[in-house]
């Protein structure tokens, strides 16, 4: 399994059951891909994840750490010594906005950019943090879930003032019924347990430009309005509300762009699909024979129990391709899904 996350370590289980060898490799110095040190303490206490490989390794599932498939240790090499490989590296490519003015200025990161770090200073895997919001006018661009764990974590950290930016209007509290009946997924107000503890939400706005010298000073910020045309998103912005917010560190948690591009991927022959992710077949292999994918790195950025029910769908199959005798459950069909767009 190539990453240690829900979905490589869903389907190590399932295959170390059913009596397969079982190695994990993973890039970080720890296991639990995006889980141990993308998700915030506050939200995901990382003693559940300690708890579940400490099953595993009972259960004999073999783990490398500090090791990136493609630069510490080749494609080549790893299926020499591997009968069948299963990529489960997440979508970590993070949304940018380089066409925004000043967006080159210092104090302007991407979201991971800060977590990480600030999630290893609590680990104890490093002293400080490059990335921090102790002082700082915080303005968080994004309204989902890395959105209030950046808000969270800058509370944390002794933040100033923290305002959280949102392109679309602030929705009602309660479902409509006549717009969203159930059981269609409602349109309403999310909130997280990490908004409780201060902050200001803005909706209806979008960053028109980055101010400052060398740092980010300012940002300046405009009221808009959301259409969909030919299935496309339209912003528009409304003349004459520009205005400016104080700024000393800016985060983009606006979701992520899908598997990133590098050494594991050329090594291998594949390529990204439009939406960022990777194809598979309805056995869960890619165009690489033996080479199978699963969780976010399949579908684009989603949630844990999307990784785990893929994981162990894709260990079925990988059962089957190496002639394991009887079956392992399959719940879920890559052709009967819904993907992340």
């Amino acid at each position: 399994m190539v990453g240690s996350g829900p979905a490589g370590l869903a389907s190590a289980q399932q295959l170390a059951r059913a009596g397969h060898a079982v190695t994990v490799y993973e890039r970080d110095d720890d296991l639990g891909g995006l889980m141990r040190y993308g998700i915030p303490d506050f939200k995901l206490e990382k003693e559940h994840i300690d708890r579940r490989l400490t099953q595993l390794r009972a259960e004999g599932v073999g783990f490398v750490t500090s090791c990136a498939i493609g630069v510490d240790l080749s494609v080549v090499d790893l299926r020499e010594r591997h009968d069948a490989v299963l990529l489960a590296a997440g979508a970590l490519a993070g949304r940018d906005m380089p066409d925004t003015p000043g967006r080159h200025l210092s104090g302007v990161h991407l979201a991971m950019e800060h977590l990480v770090p600030a999630n290893r200073v609590v680990a104890g895997r490093q002293s400080s943090a490059p990335v921090t919001a102790a002082g700082k006018h915080v303005i968080i661009i994004g309204g989902g879930d890395t959105a209030a764990d950046c808000l969270g974590v800058a509370h944390r950290q002794g933040a100033k003032s923290v305002t959280q930016l949102d392109l679309y209007p602030l929705p009602p509290r309660s479902r409509d019924e006549d717009r969203d009946p159930w059981p269609q997924w409602p349109w309403i107000l999310r909130e997280y347990p990490a908004h409780e503890e201060g902050g200001e939400r803005v909706f209806a706005v979008a960053v028109q430009e980055f101010v400052g010298a060398d740092r980010v000073e300012a940002i300046r910020i405009a009221e808009v309005t959301v259409v969909k045309q030919d299935g496309r998103r339209v912003v528009t912005a409304v003349p004459g509300t520009e205005r400016d917010l104080p700024a000393d560190l800016v985060l983009l948690a606006i979701g992520f762009d899908g598997t990133e591009e590098g050494p594991l991927l050329d090594q291998l022959g594949l390529a990204r699909n439009p939406r960022g992710g990777m194809d598979c077949g309805p056995d869960w292999q890619t165009s690489a024979p033996g080479v199978f994918i699963a969780g976010d790195m399949h579908r684009g950025a989603s949630l844990i129990v999307w990784a785990i029910a893929e994981g162990r769908a894709a260990a079925a199959s990988i059962h089957a391709y190496l002639g394991g005798v009887g079956t392992l459950p399959s719940p879920v069909d890559p052709a009967a899904v819904p993907l992340t767009v």
